[in-house]
Formats: structure tokens, sequence, C-alpha cells
């Protein structure tokens, strides 16, 4: 028989309950006994979802992160918060987020720095390392859970993270080499596997997803010696690998003494040949045959096609599973009643993905037809979505067929665009503005969900947020903030408010996903050709401007950003659906162009998250990427300024793609790193104008102006001060306006303070 498990659950729950709970014992609430119930309860339920696999996940549950997760159980807390009161979950969250519960803002500490796991919109807890670090093992949330797992009649296997790649995704905070840690480290995971062999565990799931980058000759060895160190222990060892192609650590892969590998079978499908080959014959082999990042339903026969021939070889030797965790998209499609129920028949979430695997592992153990249903419906439904009238549009295909490299081309170079800028502007030195949203009220919140509901008037509708921006404004004059932004109070999401205005793209009710921590994003479904129907944002843009004589932005998502945000088709080229994105907001760039707007920012966060792992595949990406922004914005006159932003990324190994871009102004994240991001430009003259983040919007913690002083001195170290801005590193749609208005006070006094002290 097939042996069948699962790499993780999505952990939030199938309507939000972690967030919700989070949040309230953040606000006080609930206390932490109430936050632990909440836990165990979504854990038991998350389980029976799973109950049919013969392998649970366990350990892959988390409160924020499941990398700090690990620098708990590795005892590898920043020594910030190990002398700080309250107790262990108080201490991770003030990691996580900078304090814990209702704590003052003087309580606080910085939070650790966050960043996108790999190529995804999730995002990790960086490890902190320096050459003292001392490792202690401390499995408590492990056995718990082992325990949990037990009680419900399951079958656990723990999901810790691999040693090497933990050490690779961490950072050392004195310059020293994390590598030199393995030694100290491998006999804590040592001590850990043992601690699970007591419990009776028989596999324990290592997630190594480093296999799957550039490593050079010192990261490669370090694989070597920690698995020849961890030989020994008494659990078997199943190392995983997914998101990408082992390529040339194929080998080193296959010939780890571990009992197991996981190779991600819709990422890298070439290599499973050569793995079914290579593999010595007393190790398992674990295929990921489920797209664990995707919503669509699996082809199953054809997946069979291939399959089939796996199993005849490998026998009982072959497990299957989802290319990855799950994690990555929703809980349960069930209660999707609201979708078109022919677009619906197309999806899988979490659980559905789950009875997929059930259906091949049935399949290759008893004959098709033993799940001839089954595979018949999956046939429908991916004939149905091929042959669609809704998928395929000839007008968009016709436009697509027309773009050419003319439309990526601003009529003047950057220095002579900015001096025309700046006269028709008069903007100060060092100019302050936010990234876009402000705070998303609870009575923004209930407006837009009475409305949905139907209980408000279109026009009562537009009354209540045209008075929310109204107050955006005021309060942003008062602040002395010199360009302003409407707030974004009528969008829900940065993506699904464009994707709910474009053609092509449905919508689930209950499709959450987790960003971080409680920060849960619902991805539309980007399911066919794309077009702007109509203008998305020129009203809202043009009332905030009537009420401020101030330069306002216009707000909009870029090409890219809509792409690698929404669960985007499989069926063409990722560049084919992402240039359609670039040519109808291209539209509305110039639609805003033409109502009045002086400023118009595009936004790209997730530029950076879509490049490929491994460098030989940039160019190809960030051409095409570069590209799309290009089309998108530089249809406009000299004078009309463009803005982009980016964040959370790590931007030193494509600084000129980015300049590329060619926006004017460029915002980035920069405060967590202590503007260590900065150092790109020490080595590279970026030529245009940038906003490097001195407000860590991600935490509740409240800046004061010379600490924000601080960080702008450190940028104009790096960067002329005449280039520079002042802003938060992201949005603000997450904090309170308790929160926001002491930090953009102490940001704007900041820039007064550097206009006098710098010249």
């Amino acid at each position: 028989m097939v042996t069948t498990h699962n790499l993780g659950f999505p952990r939030i729950g199938a309507r939000r309950e972690l967030k919700f709970a989070q949040e309230a014992f953040w606000k006080g609430r609930i206390n932490e006994e109430d936050l632990q119930i909440t836990g165990a309860d979504l854990r038991r339920r998350h389980w029976q979802n799973q109950r049919p696999l013969d392998r649970v996940p366990v350990g892959d549950f988390s409160f924020y992160d499941q990398i700090l997760d690990m620098s708990v159980t590795l005892g590898n807390l920043p020594e910030r918060v190990n002398d700080t009161k309250g107790s262990e979950l108080d201490r991770y969250f003030r990691v996580a987020r900078g304090r814990s519960g209702q704590e003052s803002a003087c309580c606080g500490v910085q939070a650790g720095e966050m960043t996108k796991w790999f190529d995804t919109n999730y995002h990790y807890i960086v490890p902190e390392f320096h050459q003292n670090t001392r490792f202690r093992l401390n499995g408590n949330r492990l056995i718990d859970q082992i325990d949990e797992a037990r009680a419900q009649g399951l079958t656990p296997k723990p999901v810790i993270i691999g040693p090497v790649t933990y050490l690779w995704l961490g950072k050392a905070k004195d310059d020293s080499d994390r590598l030199l840690l393995l030694e100290s480290l491998l006999p804590v995971y040592s001590e850990l596997l043992e601690l699970l062999a007591d419990r009776g565990v028989e596999w324990v799931q290592v997630d190594e997803p480093a296999l799957v980058t550039d490593l050079d000759a010192d990261w490669r060895h370090a694989f070597s010696l920690a698995y020849h160190h961890l030989k020994t222990s008494t659990p078997k060892l199943l190392v995983t690998t997914y998101f990408g192609e082992l390529r040339e650590n194929l080998q080193l892969a296959c010939e780890l003494p571990v009992a197991g590998l996981h190779l991600d079978a819709i990422s890298a499908p070439q290599e499973v040949p050569r793995v079914v080959d290579w593999l010595p014959p007393h190790k398992q082999l674990s295929l990921g045959v489920i797209n664990g990042r995707n919503i669509w339903r699996s082809d199953l026969e054809k997946t069979l096609d291939w399959l089939e021939p796996v199993y005849e070889k490998l026998g009982n030797r072959l497990w299957l599973a989802p290319s990855c965790s799950l994690i990555h998209v929703p809980v349960d499609l069930t209660s999707e009643d609201k979708l078109d129920p022919e677009i619906r028949s197309w999806l899988a979430f979490a659980v559905q993905k789950l009875d997929e695997l059930k259906t091949l592992a049935t399949a290759l153990s008893n004959g098709r037809a033993a799940v001839r249903e089954q595979l018949a419906e999956s046939t429908v439904a991916v004939n149905s979505r091929a042959t669609s009238e809704q998928v395929h549009s000839a007008s968009v295909q016709a436009r697509l067929a027309d773009v050419s490299p003319a439309l990526g081309q601003r009529q003047s170079r950057f220095p002579d665009r900015i001096a025309i800028q700046q006269r028709k502007l008069g903007l100060p030195r060092f100019p302050t503005t936010t990234i876009g949203s402000f705070p998303q009220t609870r009575d923004i919140r209930q407006t837009r969900l009475q409305f949905r509901k139907g209980e408000l008037t279109e026009p009562q509708y537009n009354a209540r947020i045209r008075e929310e921006v109204r107050r955006c404004i005021v309060e942003q004059e008062a602040l002395g903030l010199d360009v302003l932004v409407h707030g974004e109070a009528e969008r829900n999401d940065m993506v699904e408010y464009f994707g709910e205005q474009l053609d092509g793209y449905a919508f689930s009710q209950f499709g959450w996903v987790q960003s971080y921590g409680s920060r849960c994003v619902k991805p539309p479904i980007l399911f066919g050709d794309i077009s702007r129907p109509k203008a998305m944002t020129v009203e809202w843009i043009r009332y905030a401007q009537s009420l401020t004589k101030k330069p306002l932005k216009g707000m909009l998502t870029g090409p890219v950003t809509i792409l690698n945000w929404s669960f985007v088709r499989d069926d063409q080229p990722r560049r084919e659906t992402c240039l359609q994105l670039a040519l109808a907001i291209r539209e509305e760039v110039l639609d805003l162009e033409a109502s009045g707007a002086r400023i118009i920012q595009i936004d790209e966060a997730a530029l950076r998250e879509g490049l490929p792992l491994r460098q030989a595949d940039w160019k190809n990406y960030l051409d095409w990427a570069i590209e799309s922004f290009r089309i998108s914005a530089n249809g406009v006159r000299d004078e009309t300024q463009i803005h982009t932003h980016m964040c959370y990324s790590e931007f030193n190994d494509i600084i000129e793609a980015i300049a590329r871009m060619d926006a004017d102004v460029i915002t980035i994240e920069t405060s967590r790193s202590d503007m260590e991001l900065l150092d790109a430009f020490r080595g590279f003259h970026y030529p245009n104008d940038i906003g490097p983040g001195v407000y860590d919007i991600h935490s509740p913690n409240i800046p004061d102006s010379e600490q924000i002083r601080s960080l702008m001195i450190k940028a104009a170290e790096r960067i002329p001060a005449e280039r520079l801005w002042v802003n938060p590193d992201c949005g603000l749609k997450t904090r309170q306006w308790e929160e926001v208005r002491p930090a953009l006070k102490g940001m704007v006094a900041a820039a007064r303070e550097l206009r006098e002290s710098i010249q």
C-alpha cells in the first residue's frame, strides 16, 4: 500500500479563528489559557481533516511563525527578550511583534526582522545569531502536540526545520560566519530526536528547502556533515524539499544518510525519474504530487499516467503527499456557495487536496476502477476549464499581440523629469508621505460588511466612505505631511480590490491564507484573460484631491504584485498573464493623470517575492516583470511623478533591475533591518529618489522622532540627502489611530530637524 502524509495544514482555521484569538489576546480580551484552548481546538479539528492519512504532521501549528517556533525549540531567542517579564509565550510574541498583550510602548522591544519565506507571500521571523550563540533544547511544544495527536488515535509525524536550513535562513548580527554554529547546533538536534524517540515517534519530517537553492561548497558540505552526525538518531528522518528543483544538489540529497527524501514533483517533475533511479533501495521516496501552492484541481488521470510506473518500481517505498505545506492555500471549499459553479468545479482547497491525494493512493493500490467516479469528476473539471468561454478573450489576446517596447519608455530621462516635477510640486527637502493605507477601523469594516449584505445602498455606502476619506485628509494635514493619500477606506485588500473590478477574476468568501502572524489575505482567483471594464480609482482620488491643496497620490497595485498575490492561472506563461494586467493598470494610470493626479504610486511589493530561487533563472523573470511595470507606469507625461513601493525583501542582488523600473521615487522597508537593506546602495549608484521606511508598521511600538532621525542619518550616509524621502515602511491599515498619530508626528518632526541639520 502507498503511504499518504501531509507536510503541513493551514493553521488559521476555516473562519480565521486563530487570527481573532491572537488579536484578542494582544488586546487583553482573553488570557493565555484561552488562547491555548483555541490552539488545541484548531489542532484537533485540523487533524480530523487529515484523519484519512497514514501519518499526520505535528508541530506545523504555530501561534505566529514556524521558524520562530524552531528558534524557541532550539533555545535561540534574542537576548533582548530573555530577561523580560511574563511567560514563554509573552517572550515569543515580543520577538514576533515587539510586544505581547497590552503592554505599554515603553515595555516593548525591537521585533525580529521579518522577510519572505522563499518565493511565497508568507513571512517568517529571521533567526538571529552571533559568534557566542548557544543553543538549548526546549521540546515541550512538540511533545505536547504529539500527545494530543495520539489521544485522537492518530499516527504523528513531527515536523521540524532542518539544521542547515535553519542556519541558512538566519542572520549573524556580528558579521560572524553562522555556519560555524553548526557544530554546537547539531547536538541539540540529536537531543531533540532522542526526545521524540522516547515518545515513540517513528518518523520525523525534517524540512530542508535550502536544498533547492544555489549553495556554495561550504553549505553543501554542511548538509553532509549534519546528516552524518544525525544518522545514529533513533527516529527515521524524512528530509523534505519543496518549491523548486534540486538540480546540482540532487545527488547530495539522494545520498544523505536518512531514511527518506521528499521531492516536490509539481516544481521538479523532470527530476522524478532521476531520483527514482538514484535513491538507494533502502530509502523511502515521498513525492509531492498535489500542488500545495495553488488552488486548481489536479488532473488525476494525467498524474496517474506518470505515477503508476513509479509505483510499479518502488512499491511500498513510495509515499504520496502535497508538494509542500498546505499553509499556502485556504482550508475548505465546501462553504464557497457564492462562486460561479463552473469556476468552483475547477478548484481544490486544502481539504479537497487531501481527498485528491487519497484518490491517487487508492488508484495505485487498488486500481483506477476503485476510484472511477472521482477520476471521472476530475476529468470533467479539467476539460471544462480548458474549453470554457469564461477563460479566453480574443480582444485581450489581440491587445497583447500589439505590445511593443515603446510602451515602456518615459518621454525623458530621470534628471530632466525630476527637475520638472520639483518645480510643479514645490516639495521641501526630505518630503514626508505615507505608503497609502490608513487604519481600517471597525466602523470602516462594518460599513463594507453592511454594503455587501445589502443593508446599505450604494449612495449610503459612498457617503460613509467619503466621510472617512475626509477625516483622513484632515488628520494628515494636521500632522503636517507633505504628500497625502486618501487612506484607502474603500479597499478590503490591495490586490482583491482591483481584482474585483477586472474581468478574468473570481473571488472566494472564505479563501483566507496566512501572510504573517494574524495577518490573513484572501487571494483573488485569476482564472481568465484580464481586462478593465471601467476606471477603478479615479473618482475616489479626484474627491480626495478636492479636499486639499497639497499633492495627493493616486494609489494602485502593480501588475507583478497582483500576479504574485493571486491564485494565478497555470494554463499559460506567467509573463502573458502579467502583461495583460500591465495593460489594464496602464489604462488606470492614464485615466488618473487625465483627472489631474500629479503623483501616482504603483505598488510592486511582491516583485522580489516572485524571483526564482535559482539565479540562473532570474534574468527571464526580471525581464518580463520589469517590462510589465514599465508598461503600466510609463505612458505618463514628464511632470507626473511615478512612485512604487516594495516591502520585506532583500534588494541587494537585484538592485540593477529595480533601477531599470525607472520609477521616480521608490519606497522600501528598512526599519527592522536598521537600514541594513540600504547597503546595496553603497556599491551601486541608484539614480532616482528613494524613501527608506523609518517606522515599522508591523509592530505596535511607536518610534520617537530621535529614532527616526537616527535611521535617516544612516540613510543619508548611503544616498544623497537631496534624493531622500521620509515615510513608514508599509501601509498603516493594520495599525490603530492611537499608534499612527504619534508615530507620524515623530516622523514629520524628524524630517524638519533633518532639513535644518543636513545641508
